[in-house]
């Protein structure tokens, strides 16, 4: 393939690239109002301070070992750690008419949400300290090897046929399970008996409005140029979202008398992480399915830390890792060659083995992401210990852990 660069291609992706970093501001504020006051600046910091440090750690050797020349199928080699060879020329593998760095800029930002995801599960109780070398093993040990075998060529699952346009498996599925491992090895929050509301809904909505509008970048941006994938990927990411927004609220509504804004923005939030990993691989009619499925799915599944007795605070478990999964296997379902032909064909086309081909990546990410997030925050739990403690989490991290306050 010839490696032209194409000055709309490259202006849509550096676009892209600055509506995916809106997304950590965006997930900042819409985990920050859920929390309560005392917590809400350490709440904003857990997701802001991964935009610097994950950042760097990508430039430095994350982005090598992610796309780099493969090895074995696993990693990819330090040939371009500290942005060796990665200039304005295109790369021929990844993004044939976009500069190397603009591709190298887009997937850093995919790279600095993910962590930032897992923030929610702890929220309230944990160290900052501890959290910085979390971002640095989780980041190091779990994120960079999955966006090898998923995306990098001649990764080991991306060989194995499975379908992940933007980020089902590898950000959110392994968000999800390493918040719930998190959440499990934490433990609950001192005052977890007692209801603990959100502080700030505006804020919230904020956050998710910033979120949607951010995801066109994340989902469209993923067609790495300015084509009919591109127009495709976005009409199934704004329908995905607003088909589940609408199937919590009604959910919600049934099961709990009203309606609440707060609810549906989750389900906004749960469609767009549901359609994530199908957008540029299904029709618009495909997506809006897709979507009111994960707005019912992930609104009963966020109520399974009551019967199972983990605090996932902001219910991360629920949203984005069983979100992730119903995309996954969706995509198993609606896949078309008509959508993109560089995909494959789903059940409803003819091709009932690409639904057993993402069952088996989802449970590889699940295992995957469960095993290690275990030995990272077991080794951390050894060292410094994951928690604030009982004085700091009744005080409130703002102050115990940054000496601030959001509100007086």
């Amino acid at each position: 393939m010839p490696t032209v660069l194409n000055s709309g291609d490259t202006a849509w992706m550096l676009v892209a690239s600055g509506l995916v970093m809106l997304m950590t501001p965006g997930l900042a504020l819409f985990y920050g109002g859920m929390v309560r006051k005392k917590n809400v600046l350490s709440t904003i910091m857990q997701s802001f301070v991964a935009l610097a440090i994950v950042s760097l750690l990508w430039v430095f050797y994350g982005y090598s070992l992610s796309f780099g020349p493969d090895v074995h199928g696993i990693i990819g080699n330090l040939d371009w750690a500290f942005l060796k060879g990665v200039g304005t020329a295109p790369n021929v593998d990844y993004a044939p008419t976009i500069p190397h760095l603009v591709f190298m800029l887009f997937q850093m930002k995919f790279a600095v949400i993910t962590p930032a995801l897992i923030t929610g599960a702890f929220a309230e109780r944990f160290k900052f300290k501890t959290y910085l070398l979390f971002l640095i093993l989780w980041s190091t040990f779990v994120y960079f090897p999955l966006a090898h075998w998923v995306w990098g060529i001649d990764g080991w699952i991306r060989n194995l046929g499975a379908l992940d346009f933007a980020g089902g498996l590898v950000v959110h599925i392994s968000a999800g399970v390493a918040a719930l491992v998190a959440a499990i090895m934490v433990g609950k929050r001192k005052t977890h008996h007692e209801p603990i509301k959100p502080h700030n809904v505006t804020m919230t909505f904020l956050g998710t409005a910033l979120l949607w509008f951010g995801w066109f970048g994340f989902n469209a941006g993923s067609a790495l140029a300015a084509n009919e994938l591109t127009a495709s990927a976005f009409t199934a990411t704004h329908l995905g979202s607003a088909a589940a927004a609408l199937s919590w609220m009604f959910a919600e509504w049934i099961h709990k008398g009203k309606p609440t804004l707060l609810g549906t923005a989750s389900g906004a939030v749960a469609g767009l992480v549901a359609i994530t990993p199908a957008s540029g691989f299904v029709t618009p009619m495909a997506s809006v399915v897709i979507g009111l499925v994960a707005g019912v799915v992930c609104y009963f599944a966020v109520n399974l830390k009551s019967i199972f007795g983990y605090d996932d605070a902001l219910d991360v478990v629920g949203v984005h890792a069983v979100g992730g999964i119903v995309g996954a296997v969706l995509t198993g379902f609606f896949a078309s060659k008509l959508v993109n032909a560089a995909g494959n064909d789903g059940l409803f086309y003819g091709n009932a083995s690409l639904v057993g081909t993402q069952l088996l990546s989802v449970l590889i990410v699940v295992v995957f992401s469960f095993v290690a997030t275990y030995i990272i925050l077991k080794l951390l739990d050894v060292t410094i210990g994951l928690r604030a403690s009982e004085d700091k989490e009744m005080h409130g991290l703002d102050v115990s852990e940054h000496g601030e306050i959001g509100y007086e």
